[in-house]
């Protein structure tokens, strides 16, 4: 995100978030900030009541809560907005104080563009970028230093293309799509069949379609389809270090955090959430509403339905935790059995 833009009024900034102001609502805001260290100018948010004490505390000139928490806080801060949910209108808040950094339209000398690439005059070209033949960039979009993209590659309007993201040839990435430093996105998938004495490589030959306002993690890879597609749905974002294996179908709206493994022709409905380092074998489905806690592992082939699950391999969560419960006692019951079989053996003894 850039600085702030010039200030907002508490007034406007919750009629952007559909608030009702409690308090002034002409106090000027130009920056979010952390409850416990937001100044004047700043605003805060609090949603549990846990944070109570530290909202009381806080110098922030603007808090954001719910309903039933302002009237506790008995004026801690010059104004509230009261919101049902306080995180989600602090992230929308923030969008307007600390918008995307924008760039002028503009191309690096450095950069190396074929001659049939076709470049909307809006797009910013950073330093030493390479773009291939016929390849295809939107309006707005904005291409950082050393990022490559292959031939045949399409890219919709106001993407972001941080530095070192590479496009292998014949992807397509939809509109408002952000790709983070090192996000490599087309390399051939893990396919290979043994032969007599060696592995040899199975057609990779398909394509990846990245759908509009998906958001890829730093050094985040998304192979490309054996046959036919690889593909992210609209609205989904990876966090840092995933890897989705070739023929995947990723849903739209899922969330997946860091260092989850997902294999080959692995399909995840809309709006699936996946914890971090999480496991997937191949040709898995998950079922649309299904939420994966982290370091959990999934059998090749399982269907998994709607629910939370965890675990190695995965089950429901109660389930689980009940099975963690018994774990804990391992101990105790170990020696238990073997005082058991102390006394057992002493009684045949005596018999």
């Amino acid at each position: 995100m850039t600085a702030p833009l010039k200030p907002q009024s508490v007034g406007e900034l919750a009629a952007h978030v559909s608030g009702r102001v409690v308090g002034n609502e002409s106090v000027l805001i130009n920056a979010v900030a952390e409850l416990g260290s937001a100044g004047e100018n700043e605003i805060a948010y609090v949603e549990d009541e846990k944070f109570f004490e530290a909202a009381k505390a806080s110098r922030a000139s603007c808090l954001i809560a719910p309903k039933e928490f302002v009237s506790l806080m008995n004026g801690a801060a010059p104004a509230f907005i009261e919101v049902a949910k306080p995180k989600l209108a602090f992230a929308l808040i923030a969008e307007i104080l600390h918008p995307q950094k924008r760039r002028q339209p503009f191309i690096h000398e450095s950069a190396a563009i074929a001659k049939t690439a076709d470049l909307d005059l809006t797009v910013f070209i950073g330093p030493h970028v390479s773009i291939g033949d016929r390849s295809r960039i939107g309006a707005g979009t904005r291409i950082e230093a050393g990022v490559t993209i292959g031939d045949h590659v399409s890219i919709g309007r106001d993407c972001v293309l941080h530095p070192g993201v590479v496009l292998y040839d014949n992807v397509t990435i939809g509109d408002g799509v952000i790709l983070h430093a090192g996000v490599c996105v087309g390399a051939d998938g893990f396919g290979y069949v043994r032969g007599d004495v060696s592995y040899h490589k199975f057609p990779q030959v398909g394509t990846v379609v990245i759908e509009d306002d998906v958001e890829l993690g730093a050094y985040t890879c998304v192979d490309r389809a054996a046959l036919g597609q690889t593909r992210i749905g609209r609205g989904t974002k990876l966090d840092n270090m995933v890897h989705v294996g070739h023929n995947c179908d990723i849903g739209e709206r899922v969330v997946i955090a860091a260092q989850t493994g997902i294999s080959g022709s692995v399909t995840i409905e809309d709006d699936c959430v996946i914890g971090g380092q999480v496991g997937f074998g191949d040709h898995i489905r998950v079922l649309s509403g299904a939420v994966i806690g982290s370091k959990a592992g999934i059998l090749p082939g399982k269907i998994v339905r709607p629910g939370v699950w965890w675990g190695i391999p995965i089950q429901p969560l109660d389930e689980y935790k009940r099975l963690n419960a018994h774990l804990g006692h391992l101990p105790e019951m170990r020696k238990e059995i073997k005082d058991l079989k102390k006394q057992l053996e002493e009684l045949r003894k005596k018999d």
